[in-house]
């Protein structure tokens, strides 16, 4: 269910600018900030590169693009 929210005209261009590098659109691009928001509040310690790889796993998990790592 989508919910309106007010935000910054500064922010909306932002997100808009760099929605278009990864073809997200505005909602998708402040989303994604937001789980990235979330999850460096969650883990204060983690670099940004950390944090970009465990939701890119989170989401292969989700669409089930997971294959099993073997040792050795």
């Amino acid at each position: 269910m989508a919910t309106a929210v007010r935000i910054s005209e500064e922010l909306v261009d932002e997100a808009r600018r760099f929605g278009r590098i990864d073809h997200r659109s505005l909602a998708g691009q402040i989303e994604h900030w937001a789980r990235l928001g979330k999850c460096a509040e969650e883990n204060p310690d983690l670099p940004y590169s950390l944090i970009k790889e465990i939701l890119i796993g989170l989401d292969e998990l989700n669409e089930s693009e997971k294959t099993e790592y073997k040792f050795g």
